[in-house]
């Protein structure tokens, strides 16, 4: 049960992966993919977090007592990429309003048939 346990956060990082990139693959509305994208992006930040944390570790801060450090070079990447996320996001949700002004919806197969009719 143990060695299930210790792997339960690899498997729900499996299934963000998968379903964020079933959403970005399967749904035609823009906005849906940018939800699928940014679970995607958080499967992605589990994947490298869940290493980086040592169980009995502590801050990488030389003192007595402490024989077990955490890596804190993971979170750090982290935080980058969480800043590269929300940019993402914000200029995705930017295009689709822009989108949404150009063609009059957001569903992908309603684009395309405006497009070829043009």
């Amino acid at each position: 049960m143990s060695a299930l346990a210790s792997h339960f956060s690899y498997a729900v990082t499996i299934f963000l992966l998968v379903a964020g990139l079933f959403i970005i693959i399967a749904r035609g509305n823009l906005i849906k993919k940018m939800v699928g994208l940014s679970i995607f992006q958080t499967s992605v930040f589990l994947l490298y977090i869940v290493p980086g944390k040592l169980v009995g570790g502590t801050a990488p801060i030389v003192a007595p007592g402490f024989q077990v450090y955490s890596n804190p070079l993971p979170h750090v990447l982290i935080l980058t990429a969480i800043v590269v996320g929300v940019a993402t996001l914000a200029l995705g949700l930017a295009l689709a309003v822009r989108v949404h002004e150009a063609y009059g919806t957001i569903e992908e197969d309603e684009i395309l048939e405006r497009d070829a009719a043009s």
